[in-house]
């Protein structure tokens, strides 16, 4: 059984989650339980990033122990992630002390190795983001821009990683293909940070005394690791990765390098395409045991702006500082959980931003799920219950219609699985909504309602119905990786969940068999109703 690993950039639970954080992790689900219906053995890693400065500044503020700040906040998240059918096979947590024992132990050999050196350094600090600055992080104006928040002075001593030193093979590997950056049109972002990368070391390393929340270095405690350099390695520790005999962590052997790894366009540079695979390497990684990152963009906010002198809205990124975030759970409450990830994956193309639009939201879900295939399900199952008593009949009749049926499944599956191994889940829906409307086009050119009148018409009736039902079978197979529940649903007023078959290629028409007894509808997608038009 191949296996495909797939791991998210984890979360930093020092607020709440928003809906950034819920379509990665959506996304991330909705690919792991594809490949899972495509036969693989799927191993899905996520979690939170619970040290650094932030995490200490917050529990100061509210007055409570940080160790408590941390756990109280990742609870919110786990619960989110339950809420919206998230199904994980590994969860992270940076303070874990097999995650620490890790860290450490690749500490000592990168030190040993001749990796790491110590110095002191006198330069900006972006407390925001946690990290050093030098002159080329200026804008045009020679200011540091507000991307980085409060810039301070600092001079101290810190441990550097020799990350120039792997420059050179990175722009090679990038250049290459080798160390894959998808979609396509990212690539060019990283190649051009390369350069830079090579100018300059990477300090992993914070003064206790300035910061202690963190784990401490093993040959000079007086030192905590650097937050980001500490993050990264959990897609590698929480795999397995040089664990402790007697562990229950996985084999790291049968799941690295990982098949998709998940992350917004905001870590990308420096953090995943630049410290991380140099980091790697540095570690005795091969060039074949490099990731694949799969980068999405952005869930940005419409507002308007009076002051300006364009017409429509403009879209600004959701930020806690601006009050603009959109809150998951929220949504899920008031709309219901499938008609948020359905959503969250139909309406932004992966890669690219998008802007929320709860009208959007909703006319989707009516549209193509209450109106376009919840529709279809409903007469599909009350025309066979009233017209053959819930009983497929195979009848051999055939003809234009029935095969239109056929070769309209045949070629939405077709694309629908080209899509999703391009991780383009909006045409694959799009791929599956094609046939729903095929399908509800065919009632009408060929009514039952109106052919059982006619009692020469009788196995032409049963033709269409089968039809219509087995369409309904391959639908719901085909969208549970992105609506498990409503899948399964549907499936059970089928009454073919005990059917259906575990893999795709096991997906073949004739699911249904002669004499299948279907069960009763009732409404999968109930239309979203807002107080004004109710």
């Amino acid at each position: 059984m191949p296996k495909f690993f797939i791991t998210t950039a984890i979360d930093y639970p020092n607020g709440i989650p928003h809906i950034g954080h819920a379509y990665e992790k959506v996304l991330a689900d909705v690919i792991a339980r594809y490949r899972r219906l495509c036969g693989d053995e799927v191993f899905f890693l996520t979690g939170v990033d619970q040290h650094g400065q932030k995490m200490l500044q917050t529990a100061e503020q509210e007055g409570v122990n940080v160790a408590t700040l941390a756990r109280r906040n990742t609870r919110k998240f786990l619960a989110l992630w339950e809420k919206l059918g998230v199904n994980f096979d590994g969860w992270a947590e940076t303070t874990d002390q097999d995650h620490k024992v890790c860290v450490q132990k690749i500490l000592t050999s990168l030190h040993q190795e001749g990796q790491l050196y110590k110095k002191a350094y006198k330069g900006f600090y972006s407390v925001r983001q946690e990290q050093y600055l030098t002159e080329k992080d200026r804008n045009e104006n020679g200011e540091f821009g507000a991307e980085w928040g409060k810039v301070i002075e600092l001079e101290e001593e810190n441990w550097y990683f020799k990350l120039s030193e792997h420059a050179d093979w990175l722009g090679k590997m990038v250049r290459s293909g080798k160390f894959a950056v998808l979609p396509e049109f990212r690539r060019s972002e990283v190649l051009n940070a390369i350069d830079r990368a090579g100018e300059t070391d990477l300090c992993i390393s914070r003064p206790k005394e300035r910061l202690h929340w963190g784990i401490e270095f093993p040959f000079d405690p007086d030192f905590v690791t650097y937050v980001w350099f500490d993050a990264l390695i959990n897609y590698i520790s929480f795999a397995g990765y040089l664990k402790e005999p007697g562990s229950d962590l996985p084999e790291f052997s049968q799941l690295w390098p990982a098949n998709a790894h998940v992350i917004g366009k905001d870590i990308l540079v420096p953090a995943h395409s630049i410290y991380w695979p140099c980091m790697l390497r540095a570690m005795g990684f091969s060039d074949e045991e490099m990731p694949t990152l799969l980068v999405h963009g952005w869930w940005n906010i419409k507002r308007t702006d009076e002051n300006s002198d364009q017409e429509g809205d403009i879209e600004e990124k959701m930020s806690k500082s601006l009050g603009n975030v959109v809150d998951p759970d929220q949504l899920a409450e008031r709309f219901g959980v499938d008609a948020v990830r359905y959503y969250l994956v139909r309406d932004i193309v992966t890669g690219k931003d998008s802007a929320f639009d709860m009208a959007r939201l909703i006319t989707l879900f009516n549209a193509e799920l209450a109106n376009d295939l919840g529709n279809l399900l409903n007469r599909s199952l009350n025309m066979t219950k009233r017209f053959l008593g819930g009983e497929l009949v195979i009848s051999g009749y055939d003809d234009e219609a029935c095969s239109g049926v056929r070769e309209s499944l045949s070629s939405s599956t077709d694309a629908f699985l080209s899509a999703m191994n391009n991780y383009d889940l909006p045409d694959a829906l799009k791929a599956l909504n094609a046939h729903v409307v095929h399908c509800n086009q065919f009632i009408e050119r060929n009514p039952p309602f109106e052919l059982r009148k006619d009692e020469a018409q009788a196995d032409r009736v049963a033709a269409i119905l089968f039809h219509l039902c087995e369409s309904c079978a391959h639908l719901a197979v085909l969208l549970s990786p992105f609506l498990p529940s409503a899948a399964e649903k549907i499936l059970h007023q089928l009454r073919a969940k005990e059917i259906a078959p575990s893999t795709i290629d096991s997906l073949q028409w004739g699911l249904l068999p002669p004499g299948h007894l279907t069960g009763k509808p009732k409404p999968v997608f109930p239309r979203i109703l807002l107080d004004e038009d109710e």
